[in-house]
């Protein structure tokens, strides 16, 4: 993957932008990235999850897993009582 470095970036920028950052739940870098990507993503085109985006996604509290209907592999191994 290809880097960048940013230099003679404003005090007052940084910060707003480091505030920005925080709000959003990201790093700077990530929050960089997500601007970049914005930017430069064709209108209408989503944009890709990583595997780790969605895991941590989906590990947030309040994210409830649908309910899954009960099989007769649910029940699979266990003895009548």
């Amino acid at each position: 993957m290809a880097s960048l470095t940013f230099r003679n970036i404003p005090e007052d920028v940084k910060r707003l932008f480091h505030q920005r950052a925080a709000a959003n739940g990201r790093s700077m870098e990530e929050e960089g990235r997500q601007l970049i990507l914005e930017a430069v993503r064709p209108q209408g085109q989503p944009a890709r999850e990583s595997i780790g985006q969605m895991i941590y996604r989906l590990s947030r509290p309040g994210y409830d897993l649908p309910d899954v209907p009960d099989s007769p592999a649910s029940y699979a191994g266990q003895e009548d009582e």
